[in-house]
């Protein structure tokens, strides 16, 4: 027999994670699946190989390329609280050009039909900034003055960034490996488990959905049905609900769709689902100083120079400093011609390991990428990369390149392209020939089928995303509370 719940949402990131608790502190009966584990910051104990396995999904990889090389690395979390547990904790709100880019590629709209903007934003990103404990940092380590000077050099200036780090932060680096000890702000620790240890939230950890479940209804539309999902000890569990929120990142939600038939409804907008991936395709440029950095000691992105952000300025933005973990590095070096750096070469660079301080470069795309769903999920990514998009990649290296031997580097190395800022594969809109979901992320062919993460964004942001994934997510979770209550039959009578 079926269980039956008001709400499931599928996957608990930046968008998943709140709207899940939110629409569970109203009263709503909400199950939270997560194909990760629960994992408590008492289990971080910053040792990256762990926290791969525990924290992170595999890699997966974009073909740019006919011959396959220069492919772009995309990574993301996989446990509750999904990529948030391992992020760096930028908490920049949404550009004016975001949302000018937004209506001109998919009409999306706001309030009273007008031009979605800041105005139909801001209220929940004051929501979302007080939550997440967001603040300046100004508190910058040795490794960002030296390389400030490499920008001064050239004329330009590093900013302080918002970050959601509390002032309990202790600058120990290890973001990326899971914060030990909850001053960096996440889904978890800042949503779900206090919804989950009040008794409001339930939530399926490791398990894995196979199936959004719909039905058609009157006019050739369909709604929402409920989920089917397979629990830890391998039992196909299905679940009855006439709201559904598919949040389980860029990569995945799209092929969950796939597999489910809904790209196949014969409308524009359901053929839209998994074809305008965006990447914000990004490189860490490292320099090789004399003296010691030791830049994995820090809050992971401690300023930004923002010049260049804007696309008739360049296009890109600039993030100082950083390093990956050992073997993070070391796997992810590159040569001058893209191949991965091998033999005496990479152990010459690794052995400067304290000695190392890197910038990290962003640049807009044009969101062209294709997913492709595989049944294990996996899928397959195509991202061709036009000339507009390599100026501005190639454009973005030399300034990293330049800033790096002005601040007094001995050598420059790079990774080659990665990414963990996956947008807008199931983009919303208020057009439906240029749109797989309407201005309130729900699927325009779909009753009650809501699409809660970065797939949903229209174009891909100038700046980290997870802040606006998350003023999103709230925005949707007070609509579902708001308009939904006819399709939720068992709360209403209550």
């Amino acid at each position: 027999m079926a269980e039956y719940r008001d709400v499931v949402v599928v996957g608990s990131g930046a968008g998943g994670g709140i709207v899940a608790t939110r629409l569970a502190e109203e009263g709503r009966r909400v199950l939270l699946i997560e194909s990760g584990g629960y994992h408590l910051a008492g289990s971080y104990n910053r040792w990256e190989l762990r926290a791969s396995r525990q924290l992170w999904n595999p890699p997966r990889f974009a073909r740019t390329r006919e011959d396959g090389s220069r492919p772009i690395v995309m990574v993301s979390g996989k446990s509750v609280g999904g990529s948030t547990n391992i992020n760096t904790k930028v908490g920049i709100r949404a550009q004016p050009q975001d949302y000018r880019k937004w209506y001109e590629a998919a009409g999306l709209t706001g309030a009273n039909g007008r031009p979605f903007g800041a105005a139909d934003l801001d209220p929940w990103f004051d929501r979302v900034e007080q939550r997440m404990q967001v603040r300046r940092r100004a508190d910058w380590s040795h490794s960002v003055r030296v390389v400030e000077r490499g920008f001064r050099a050239l004329g330009h200036e590093l900013h302080p960034v918002m970050s959601y780090t509390n002032e309990d932060c202790e600058s120990c680096g290890s973001c990326t490996a899971g914060c030990p000890t909850n001053a960096g702000g996440t889904t978890l620790n800042r949503y779900i488990h206090g919804a989950v240890v009040r008794g409001q939230l339930e939530v399926a950890a490791d398990s894995e959905v196979r199936e959004i479940r719909t039905v058609p209804t009157a006019g050739g539309r369909r709604e929402a049905s409920g989920v089917e999902y397979v629990d830890p000890d391998g039992q196909h569990v299905v679940v009855e609900a006439p709201v559904v929120v598919v949040a389980a990142g860029a990569m995945v939600t799209p092929q969950l769709l796939q597999l489910s038939g809904l790209d196949r409804l014969g409308t524009p907008a359901s053929s839209l689902i998994g074809t305008t991936l965006g990447t914000h395709t990004s490189r860490m440029v490292h320099g090789v100083f004399d003296q010691i950095m030791d830049a994995h000691v820090v809050y992971p992105i401690t300023a930004h120079c923002k010049d260049f952000a804007d696309d008739t300025a360049g296009g890109f933005v600039v993030e100082a400093t950083t390093l990956l973990d050992p073997i993070a590095l070391a796997s992810n070096l590159v040569d001058t011609d893209f191949r991965p750096l091998w033999g005496e070469p990479l152990s010459r660079v690794m052995n400067n390991y304290r000695y190392l301080a890197a910038v990290f470069m962003m640049t807009n795309d044009s969101n062209v990428g294709v997913v492709r769903a595989t049944e294990d999920l996996v899928g397959e990514f195509e991202v061709p990369i036009p000339d507009e998009d390599q100026r501005r990649l190639d454009d973005a290296f030399a300034f990293c390149h330049e800033v790096l031997r002005a601040a007094g580097a001995r050598d420059v190395v790079p990774t080659g392209y990665l990414t963990s800022h996956m947008q807008g594969s199931v983009r919303m809109g208020g057009d439906p020939e240029r749109s797989a979901c309407d201005p309130n992320q729900q699927l325009w062919d779909v009753d009650g089928l809501y699409v809660g993460d970065a797939s949903a964004i229209s174009r891909t942001l100038t700046f980290n995303p997870s802040l606006t994934i998350m003023a999103l997510a709230e925005r949707l979770a007070q609509h579902i509370h708001d308009n939904t209550a006819e399709r939720l039959p068992a709360l209403a009578a209550a």
